[in-house]
């Protein structure tokens, strides 16, 4: 479940964020309150996949994170139920949502640890592809998030109270967890390296 709706919510986010040129400074009018009918219903979709995956972290807790991923999952679905229900920023909950990227690597490395396949140059290859993509996904591209939060902060400022504090606070806070994960992946990889020099 959670690998469809990455690769759905990846090619959508890309897609609204980069193309449809709904979010263009070329526009007209603040791009915090930028949304359509189809921005709309795209986050009704994720709305949807992160209350299942809320309920299976609980239900199976901590089997599937800690409360990092509690919280990581809550300030999600807080800011991804707001866009959608009050139509503000949706630019910056899409550029969040290009994140999900990295889920079908992660899925795939659960898979191939259940499967034994630890030792595997296919482990290796799937270690350096997360590396890649958690930068690119994860850290680069929050920092275009911050910085165009920068430049268009004259309009953040404009945005409803909770808004304007949730897109200020939410993103840090994430962006803080993709750091500290980003390590922990690069230990891994790193330890996983070194298991094959020595073989």
């Amino acid at each position: 479940m959670s690998t469809v709706h990455a690769i759905f919510i990846t090619v959508m986010s890309v897609y609204l964020v980069f193309f449809s040129g709904m979010f263009s400074d070329q526009l007209d009018g603040p791009v915090t309150v930028r949304s359509s009918s189809l921005s709309s219903f795209t986050l009704g979709v994720s709305i949807g996949y992160f209350i299942t995956d809320i309920a299976m972290i609980y239900w199976l807790y901590p089997a599937l994170g800690g409360m990092e991923y509690v919280i990581h999952h809550m300030l999600s679905l807080m800011s991804t139920m707001y866009a959608m229900l009050s139509g503000e920023a949706h630019v910056y909950i899409y550029m969040g949502l290009i994140t999900e990227t990295t889920t079908p690597g992660i899925n795939l490395r659960w898979f191939l640890d259940v499967a034994g396949m630890k030792n595997s140059k296919a482990y290796l290859v799937n270690g350096v592809a997360m590396v890649v993509t958690w930068l690119v996904a994860r850290i680069i591209l929050f920092m275009y998030l911050f910085y165009h939060m920068f430049v268009h902060y004259d309009q953040i400022k404009k945005m409803n109270t909770f808004g304007y504090f949730l897109v200020l606070i939410a993103p840090c806070i994430i962006f803080v967890m993709n750091v500290l994960w980003f390590s922990k992946i690069l230990k891994g990889l790193k330890k996983t390296m070194a298991k094959r020099h020595a073989e």
